[in-house]
């Protein structure tokens, strides 16, 4: 029987570098974007945004993307990631863009079939799981929201910042996150985090087993912080059992396509637009994106928000999620990083999508 991150004991309402794919088959590259449509009757109820979607013609989309594509793939800032040995081995030149708008289209160019491990960014989703669980409140009062203007894994913060944990998307944050997953052991707390990144992908996601040993060998930082979490009490189950699930959550393996139609879920309003379901509740969504905010790309999150107004994730994978809350999600993967940990192509690409087809929400132009 399939896992669920459902609704059990829900409470009152209280972004230019690095890497990671593990390609299975070859490198798919294209030059022209290819655009297809879902079903929007599947779709459970209308959507209510400031400017509609519809607005956004498939011309305008395609050309965004085309010339995001074209603008940055000759672009070798960055390197891959290399304390993960599986990372460090991914072709760099590898660059994929795909967004998924919140009316069902699709829009693609490049390497969008190549997969690679998510990484970081599937705290988004972990901390969606927590919250359909519990409520906002509890995620503020157990793991926090604040930036910690340290290093995402930082011991330093866990020492002197009251709050320990912080927010779900530095490492002791999103460790405490899969610990306070509710389940009854490892297993089945695995099965319920996999289970919802299925939901919010539209398919069964699959893991990456040589990024997962890879790291699963070498965690000795987040083994040491998820104890010294447990010390102050802000784990939520055995800490070392939290850590290697979180390992294993960080090694499933995604696409940009996979990315962008996780991401469309949250601009969406809590429904899948290609499956029409809904994974997750609508009145959840704007904390997960105010987290994506002022988080998402370790500490150039303030910069990224500065300049396109939107939520983001990255991950050292090489992935980089975007959203336009009501509209549509961006999802690149492009394995060099910058300093920050962030894919260079992926900020730019993402950024200059968001920027030519006018979608920061902040513009008062629109």
């Amino acid at each position: 029987m399939e896992a669920s991150l459902g609704n059990t004991a829900r409470k009152p309402l209280s972004i230019l570098f690095a890497l990671s794919l593990f390609v299975s088959g070859c490198a798919f590259q294209q030059q022209e974007v290819v655009s297809t449509a879902a079903d929007t009757s599947k779709i459970q109820q209308p959507l209510t945004v400031s400017t509609p979607i519809t607005q956004l013609s498939d011309e305008k989309i395609q050309l965004a993307l085309k010339n995001a594509y074209t603008k940055f793939k000759n672009d070798q800032s960055g390197k891959n990631a290399d304390y993960i040995k599986a990372l460090a081995e991914v072709d760099s030149k590898l660059y994929g863009i795909s967004v998924v708008t919140t009316d069902g289209r699709i829009f693609e160019i490049g390497d969008v079939k190549s997969k690679f491990s998510i990484q970081s960014i599937s705290k988004v989703f972990t901390l969606a799981g927590i919250m359909q669980q519990t409520s906002p409140a509890i995620v503020q009062e157990k793991i926090g929201v604040n930036a910690t203007g340290l290093a995402f894994n930082s011991m330093i913060a866990v020492e002197t910042i009251p709050e320990r944990t912080v927010n779900p998307f530095v490492n002791a944050g999103a460790i405490a996150s899969t610990s306070l997953i509710e389940a009854t052991d490892s297993a089945q707390r695995w099965d319920l985090i996999k289970a919802n990144m299925d939901n919010f992908a539209g398919r069964e996601l699959d893991l990456n087993e040589q990024v997962y040993q890879s790291e699963v060998n070498d965690n000795l930082s987040n083994q040491a912080l998820s104890k010294r979490l447990e010390s102050y009490g802000r784990i939520y189950s055995d800490p070392l059992e939290a850590t290697t699930v979180y390992t294993r959550q960080c090694s499933v393996n995604v696409t940009s396509h996979d990315l962008a139609v996780m991401g469309s879920v949250l601009a969406n309003h809590g429904v899948n637009p290609i499956t029409g379901k809904r994974i997750i509740d609508a009145d959840n969504t704007p904390y997960i994106l105010a987290v994506m905010a002022t988080a998402g790309l370790y500490d150039n999150a303030g910069s990224w928000l500065y300049e396109t107004g939107t939520p983001a994730k990255s991950g050292v994978g090489g992935g980089i999620l975007a959203i336009v809350p009501g509209k549509l999600s961006i999802g690149v993967f492009s394995p060099p990083l910058d300093g920050y940990g962030n894919s260079v192509r992926g900020q730019l690409a993402a950024a200059y999508i968001i920027n030519e087809l006018n979608l920061n929400p902040y513009d008062a132009s629109h």
